[in-house]
């Protein structure tokens, strides 16, 4: 007796994982929308609150010294890699954009963000632009409390002599060993 045949093509597999993403997709949205509607609080989009943060850490960190300034100084560049991504997805020299963001929150304009059809930095609030706060700001919490974990597994290593041997550890690698603590920060910037 012949067997009768599937009605599974082989087809349907990358059909069936456009349809999941879509859907993963489509929830995430109405989850974003959900969130805007519920807490009233939104900020302007496409790299503006990135900037903006950046800058005011860049100004806190002149008045710190060692490492203190230069976690700062490095947090403040991790939150540029946003606006910078952004401008380079839409096939924008990066380095210009990034300069023109800056010398646009300077000035005050603290809604300006990478405006990617016309390739221009513009008023994000203006055009329509916006996202959720919560939505950012659990973002950045998460990235920061990563961050924070990496460094005490590092203290963790570098205490217990664990990180002897490690690659780019002594022998002309990088130095090794943690931040260690980060007194000083002002309240809200440690998570």
């Amino acid at each position: 007796m012949q067997q009768p045949e599937s009605s599974f093509n082989s087809d349907q597999g990358g059909t069936e994982h456009v349809v999941d993403s879509t859907e993963r997709a489509l929830e995430d949205a109405l989850r974003v929308v959900g969130v805007a509607i519920e807490d009233e609080k939104l900020v302007a989009g496409a790299g503006s609150p990135e900037i903006e943060l950046a800058l005011r850490l860049y100004e806190y960190a002149s008045t710190l010294k060692g490492r203190e300034q230069l976690a700062v100084t490095k947090f403040a560049q991790a939150l540029e890699v946003i606006p910078r991504t952004l401008a380079e997805n839409a096939g924008l020299d990066p380095i210009n954009m990034l300069a023109e963001l800056k010398s646009e929150h300077e000035r005050g304009n603290k809604d300006s963000g990478l405006n990617v059809y016309v390739g221009k930095v513009e008023n994000m609030w203006e055009n329509g632009v916006i996202e959720p706060l919560r939505v950012k700001t659990q973002a950045i919490n998460s990235a920061t409390e990563a961050a924070i974990m990496i460094l005490r597994i590092d203290d963790v290593l570098a205490s217990t002599g664990g990180s002897q041997g490690a690659p780019g550890c002594g022998s002309g690698g990088a130095p090794c060993g943690g931040m260690g603590g980060m007194g000083g920060m002002p309240p809200g910037m440690m998570m």
